[in-house]
């Protein structure tokens, strides 16, 4: 897996999120999985094409996902995980992606992203790669984001 491939998912998520009023994300781990991942409760899996195959997925557990809702919507109290918290989750790793993707074009290669799809629910089984894939975790302030990259 080249680094170069790697390393523009995780510069979104430290560049975008301090933009939108979160902490400094800081990398707390890393390693390598095989092909599944286990949902922590909330996923979100979006695709890209073109001269770079593959998927990425935000894995985290249901508070860190209203935590994150409540921040992008200007720290409106968020109770329940619903269709309006899962729509600012789904745009945040819309965001994220979509600037990773400019990264990649800045690289040489052109990327292109598709809908993101929210899974609602720990111990979904997600594949994400035919083979192992990159996991990064993130530190957002005491709420872990594991990112999830797979490059073909």
């Amino acid at each position: 897996m080249d680094v170069k491939l790697v390393n523009p998912f995780i510069d979104a998520f430290t560049t975008v999120l301090p933009q939108m009023g979160f902490p400094t994300p800081e990398r707390t781990g890393m390693g390598v999985k095989d092909k599944h991942i286990e949902s922590l409760g909330v996923s979100v899996l979006v695709g890209f094409t073109k001269e770079i195959r593959g998927n990425v997925v935000y894995n985290m557990n249901e508070e860190t996902a209203k935590f994150i809702a409540s921040t992008m919507m200007m720290g409106m109290p968020i109770a329940a995980f619903d269709e309006m918290a899962q729509s600012a989750i789904s745009e945040m790793s819309n965001m994220l992606t979509a600037n990773a993707a400019t990264n990649l074009a800045a690289l040489g290669r052109e990327v292109d992203i598709s809908t993101p799809s929210l899974t609602v629910g720990a111990g979904a089984q997600i594949r994400i790669s035919a083979g192992q894939f990159l996991t990064v975790n993130m530190d957002l302030g005491g709420h872990v984001v594991e990112i999830d990259i797979a490059v073909e």
